[in-house]
């Protein structure tokens, strides 16, 4: 009798425990359903559009990017100038007027030799930032606060403009072009090592 009846407890248990597990597999089984099923619905959704290419740079888009961020570190180069409080700000920006002039003047005497006219991307926003960047620079009092601000905008500016003339270096056409440019890319990598000097004493 307690056999029989230790027999039937075991079976009971037996039979909990599989329905247990019937369970818990129908269970898994409807969760790996529902995830398949959005696996195929994503897979089958529409694929968001490529983003369009930016249009190669032509040499007429290289001379006038290239005259922009000329005249806008001899314009910036003016105002510290002018209003550095620090020798070393000062110098850098008379620096930056006649070293940009110069390469400016470059540029304008080779457009007009090849006939090229310098003419902006569509969309070109450069103008606009060093304007802003201008008129912030005179509103700006004069002091440490400023000398600072100039100088670490010259750090950034010039890295950004050594990636630029690395981009029209490769988008060129002109050989006399790509030779400019390749003449005034350490002109650029000088400047920016002074002014990561002078940022270095700055901070």
């Amino acid at each position: 009798m307690l056999r029989r009846l230790l027999h039937h407890k075991v079976l009971f248990a037996s039979l909990c425990s599989a329905a247990l597990v019937s369970g818990c597999a129908s269970k898994d089984k409807a969760a790996d359903s529902a995830k398949q099923a959005d696996s195929t619905a994503a897979a089958m959704a529409p694929a968001p559009p490529p983003a369009p290419a930016a249009p190669a740079l032509t040499d007429p888009n290289i001379v006038a990017i290239l005259d922009a961020a000329n005249a806008a570190d001899s314009t910036a180069g003016s105002v510290a100038a002018q209003k550095g409080t620090s020798a070393d700000v000062k110098s850098f920006g008379k620096d930056m007027m006649r070293d940009h002039h110069a390469l400016r003047k470059a540029g304008a005497d080779l457009a007009k030799k090849l006939k090229v006219t310098p003419a902006l991307p569509s969309g070109d926003t450069g103008v606009a930032s060093a304007q802003a960047w201008h008129d912030s620079l005179v509103a700006m009092p004069k002091g440490a606060a400023f000398d600072k601000a100039y100088i670490d905008h010259e750090v950034t500016y010039h890295e950004a403009v050594l990636q630029t003339a690395t981009a029209a270096l490769a988008a060129a056409q002109n050989a006399e072009l790509k030779a400019l440019i390749t003449k005034a890319a350490p002109n650029i990598e000088a400047h920016l090592a002074h002014a990561k000097a002078i940022q270095a004493k700055t901070t």
